[in-house]
């Protein structure tokens, strides 16, 4: 609204129907993780680098929406990408990592998003709630990952895994 969006209706029913198409647009997206990570072009790395991308983009151009289907037509291509690249990932890790490894991980990574759960709302008191800062924040960091992806140490895709 800051920047001139207008969002409209804001009622119980939008804001339920928009979460139903987005948990909706994911399952297709899941789908196609199962496909391409098989395909020899992408690969586990390929799909999950261009995935990561694709969603740190459609992060950081959401905050171009203007109305209410703007923003959904958006969130429903970051929803698609990012259950692609959630699909590689579960799928990718066990590939790569050894399991206490995976499983130290698993650990650090809960342990950050608690802390980081119980961080937000308190920074949400003092913050400019009106700033895109943590969207592309957000967005850069997906795009970061996605080219740390191309780095991954093989492409696992047809190889026994550890």
């Amino acid at each position: 609204a800051t920047r001139g969006a207008d969002f409209g209706d804001g009622s119980v029913y939008i804001t339920y129907r928009n979460q139903v198409i987005l948990s909706v647009i994911g399952v297709p997206g899941a789908l196609l993780a199962g496909y391409i990570v098989e395909l020899p072009v992408l690969g586990r790395r390929g799909t999950l680098s261009l995935s990561t991308i694709l969603t740190g983009v459609f992060i950081l151009v959401s905050t171009t929406a203007r109305t209410s289907d703007a923003l959904l037509g958006w969130n429903c291509a970051y929803s698609f990408t990012s259950n692609v690249m959630y699909g590689v990932l579960y799928a990718l890790t066990p590939e790569l990592f050894p399991t206490k490894d995976r499983g130290t991980g698993n650990a650090l990574t809960a342990t950050a998003n608690r802390i980081f759960g119980i961080m937000a709302p308190i920074i949400a008191l003092f913050a400019d709630l009106t700033s895109s800062v943590p969207i592309f924040i957000a967005g850069a960091i997906f795009l970061v990952a996605g080219i740390i992806a191309l780095l991954l140490p093989f492409e696992s895709r047809g190889r026994a895994s550890l």
